[in-house]
Formats: C-alpha cells, structure tokens, sequence
C-alpha cells in the first residue's frame, strides 16, 4: 500500500521541532520526501537521524533570501521536483501596545511575516520551473482571526499570513499550485511551553474550547497532510483552523490570569 502522498517532495521550514518537525514525521510515514529547513543545527540533525533516507536536513534561516533560495534549490537538485511547501517557521511575543519595542516588533515581523514572503517566493518558482503544480501550505493561528490582548504584534504577522496567503492562491491557481494556511490554536509546542507548563493558563485554553482540549502537532499534521494530498485539489486560499473549536469563544484573557498568577 503506498501513501497518500507517496513519491512527492516537500520542504519544511521550523522542520526540526514543534508543528514542522510533526507534519515531516507524517510526510515521511505517508510516503514523502522531505527536506528541512531550521537554524537549531543540533535539533535538525536528530530529526533527520530520526526519519531516516527520506529526509535531508539544511541550515535555514528564513529572513535571509540566499538561505532560503538555496533550501528549495537543495530539495529540487536532490530529488528533481518540489510539490510541497510547508511554513512553520515562527516567533511568539507577548506585548502591551504600551509597551511594544522595535527590535521585538522587527524580528518576529521578519521571521512571521518576512519569512513566509520568501520562502513562497521561492517554493512557487520551484514549482512553476518543474510544472507538476504544487500545494503551499501556511501555518498560521487563531490568532490570525481572534485578537488576544498583549498579543498585538503576533497577531498581526498571522493575520498577515493568512492574507498573503489568498492572494498568492489567486495568483498561482493557473500554475496549478494551491495555497492555503492553518490556523492552530494552543499545540503543545517548545514554542508554546510557557502557555502550556502554566496551569492557570492551560486551564483557560481547554476552558475555551468546545471539545474540551488543546493541540498536539499530530493534530496539524493531518491536516496539513489533507491539505498536500489530491483530496484537497480543488481547495486553495483557505484558513482552516484546527483549535478544537476556540474560535467560537473568546481567547483568554493572559493579563488577568499571569497578573493573579504573580
């Protein structure tokens, strides 16, 4: 029985941990080829020891356009072909509007916002170069469409995301190549250790969702997979949300629960 995207090639950026390094670990087990992209050097060489011949690892940072160019470079001069693009590479950040320094405001801006920029860029060119189509896929949050409070910052490269993420979908739709990006809510992911170790705020987020629990990067991972498959062919520019309902309530309030918490 072969996978349900057997012999396809995907790149994965954030691939070494946390949401990426599930979504790799479910490529591969489905038939994939993937390649990593990450700065932690230490953990992309486990996960690449981890998942085996299908898997290659590279060095990525993703605000730089050289490094990026030369991860989908890397998967097409490995195996001929790109079909999958997977952006998880991110930042959180927690900040009153108040309070909001430019140099916080720049870096997660460029690895949310910028990074995702350059690694579409790069991963349609690859794309339209080998002409098999493709499915770009873009993680996103809730937050790109449920505000939080001291989150303004994060919330905007997400929201941002999600936008440029319809727009390259209405551009690259006649290449064939679908776009389309994720909306988690909490995963428990290195990432989100601190929202997930702190009971109180654990807590609100299983408060705040209907099903009554929050994410593992398992959870992502098969959409992200349903999403690269041909049962998503005739979906692009979409935000599918995978948050165990919480859109349909109110995030939670992070001030008043860290403020009792102290």
């Amino acid at each position: 029985m072969t996978g349900r995207i057997n012999g396809k090639v995907a790149v994965i950026t954030g691939g070494a941990s946390g949401i990426g390094l599930g979504i790799a670990r479910r490529f591969v087990a489905e038939g994939a080829s993937v390649v990593l992209g990450d700065v932690n050097d230490a953990a992309l060489d486990a996960a690449v020891t981890e998942l085996g011949d299908a898997a290659a690892g590279l060095h990525t940072d993703v605000m730089d356009e050289s490094s990026v160019a030369a991860m989908c470079a890397h998967a097409v001069e490995r195996h001929g072909r790109l079909d999958i693009g997977v952006n998880a590479a991110g930042l959180g950040a927690y900040s009153p509007v108040v309070e909001q320094d430019t140099t916080t405001w720049d870096i997660v801006m460029g690895v949310n916002l910028r990074g995702v920029m350059l690694s579409m860029k790069y991963e349609a060119r690859a794309m339209i170069e080998v002409g098999n189509g493709g499915s770009i896929i873009n993680i996103a949050s809730l937050n790109a469409v449920q505000p939080a409070e001291g989150m303004g910052l994060y919330c905007a490269t997400k929201a941002a995301v999600d936008m440029y993420s319809k727009c390259a979908a209405m551009e690259l739709g006649p290449h064939g190549i679908r776009v389309n990006s994720i909306g988690p809510g909490l995963v428990d992911t290195p990432l989100a250790a601190v929202l997930n170790q702190t009971p109180a705020i654990k807590a609100a987020f299983v408060e705040n969702a209907p099903l009554g629990r929050t994410g593992v990067p398992d959870d992502v991972a098969g959409v992200a997979l349903f999403l690269a498959s041909d049962d998503a062919s005739l979906i692009t520019g979409d935000l599918l949300k995978v948050d165990g309902g919480a859109h349909t309530k109110r995030y939670p309030e992070l001030a008043k629960i860290l403020s009792a918490e102290g």
